[in-house]
C-alpha cells in the first residue's frame, strides 16, 4: 500500500508539473500565419531558425550588449540575421505565441494548486510586493513553458516583472532542466543589484539553485511538487 501511495503521489505531482509549464506553446510549424498579422514578419523557417539561435545562448554570444533576452535584443538580432525590422511590439506577438504572455497566478498553478495559489495571493503577495518597494528592487514572477513543433522540442525560462518587462532564455534540451543560477544573476543586471522572485511550480525543490546570493529573495507560489515556503 504504501508503494502504491507514494506512486500515486509522483503521478500525481508529474501532472501538476506538467500542467504548470502551461500554455500550447505552439511554434511556426505548428500555425499559420504571422503573429504580426502582416506580409513582413518571419516565416515559419525564419521563426524555428530564430529558436535555434537563441537555444542554450546568452545575448553576448551574438554580439549583443544585454544579460538576457529581451523584445529589444530579440529585435535587433532579428534585423541582423534576416534583414528585418520588427518592432519590441512586433516580437512581443512572437513571445506570446511561445507562451510568454503574462500570466495570472492561478494560470501558473494546477487545478489541485489553484486555491493553495489564490491563498497566497491573498495572504502572503502583499508582504512580498512591500518587501520588494522597501528594499527598492524590482519583482519578477518566474516560469517555464515548453516549445512544441520545433526539434528538439524546448522549454522557454521567462522572467516577467510586474512594470510590465520580460526576460527569457531558451533552454538546451533536457528531460526536467533544473533552474538555472546563472539566469537568477543575470537578472539581477551588471550591477547585481536584489531582486525578490515569485516562482511558480515549474520546479521541484531539488532542481532550484542553491547558496544564492542574499541580494535574490526567493519567494515560492505552493505547488504539488514542494511544500510552500517563502525565503
Amino acid at each position: 500500500m504504501g508503494a502504491l501511495l507514494s506512486d500515486t503521489r509522483r503521478s500525481i505531482t508529474s501532472w501538476c508539473r506538467r500542467h504548470t509549464l502551461g500554455g500550447d506553446g505552439a511554434v511556426a510549424a505548428r500555425r499559420r500565419g504571422s503573429p504580426t498579422g502582416d506580409a513582413g514578419g518571419l516565416t515559419p523557417e525564419q521563426e524555428l531558425d530564430l529558436i535555434d539561435l537563441l537555444r542554450g545562448r546568452w545575448p553576448e554570444d551574438h554580439a549583443l550588449d544585454d544579460e538576457l533576452w529581451s523584445r529589444r535584443t530579440v529585435a535587433t538580432l532579428i534585423e541582423r540575421r534576416f534583414g528585418l525590422t520588427l518592432s519590441p511590439t512586433d516580437v512581443g506577438h512572437y513571445l506570446d505565441a511561445w507562451g510568454l504572455a503574462p500570466r495570472r497566478p492561478e494560470e501558473r498553478a494546477c487545478g489541485l494548486c489553484v486555491d493553495a495559489v489564490n491563498e497566497w495571493v491573498e495572504r502572503v503577495y502583499p508582504t512580498v510586493l512591500r518587501a520588494a518597494r522597501e528594499h527598492r528592487t524590482d519583482l519578477w514572477w518566474l516560469g517555464r513553458t515548453r516549445l512544441h513543433g520545433t526539434t528538439p522540442a524546448a522549454d522557454v525560462l521567462s522572467a516577467a516583472s510586474v512594470r510590465g518587462q520580460t526576460r527569457f532564455m531558451v533552454l538546451t534540451p533536457s528531460v526536467d532542466p533544473p533552474l538555472p543560477r546563472e539566469f537568477l544573476l543575470r537578472l539581477c543586471g551588471p550591477d547585481r543589484r536584489g531582486v525578490h522572485l515569485v516562482v511558480d511550480g515549474s520546479w521541484a525543490s531539488s532542481e532550484l539553485p542553491r547558496r544564492l546570493p542574499r541580494t535574490i529573495v526567493t519567494h515560492l507560489l505552493p505547488s504539488c511538487a514542494r511544500p510552500a515556503r517563502s525565503a
